[in-house]
């Protein structure tokens, strides 16, 4: 079960890299436009992209079986989710087109974080290490 979970969210999290990716390529595409690529955007995005990459490798490592990665990987998801929760839910701190850029990736980012946190995954989780039900 653990595995079917995790798996997935590995796929999410790649969904969120290739779109974070793809997001600064178009900031250095419409870079000379100021109305849609402002100095926020140029700072934002590519912290974002970081993130998601961070968040791919932590959730291959935990896919692995790592529960230290799986620790990283929940606490993470959730920071970087109230970042973009924030980022969207800010008016005109940011245009639009990345605002509705980052609402798609809070959704792929919100199921990882609906994902690593099932009991079922943390229980898999705890045991994988042979930590026991009193330890936890």
């Amino acid at each position: 079960m653990r595995n079917d979970h995790l798996n997935t969210v590995v796929k999410l999290l790649a969904a969120f890299l290739v779109i974070s990716l793809s997001t600064v390529v178009a900031v250095v595409l419409l870079r000379h436009n100021p109305a849609l690529v402002t100095t926020a955007v140029w700072i934002r995005t590519p912290l974002v992209a970081a993130s998601a990459a961070v968040l791919l490798l932590l959730s291959r490592r935990a896919a692995a079986g790592h529960r230290n990665s799986f620790r990283r990987l929940r606490v993470i998801a959730i920071v970087v989710l109230a970042a973009i929760v924030g980022v969207v839910a800010w008016p005109g701190a940011f245009p639009v087109w990345l605002r509705i850029e980052q609402a798609v990736c809070g959704v792929f980012v919100a199921s990882v974080v609906v994902r690593t946190n099932l009991r079922v995954v943390r229980s898999a989780m705890a045991g994988s290490s042979g930590e026991t039900a009193a330890q936890r």
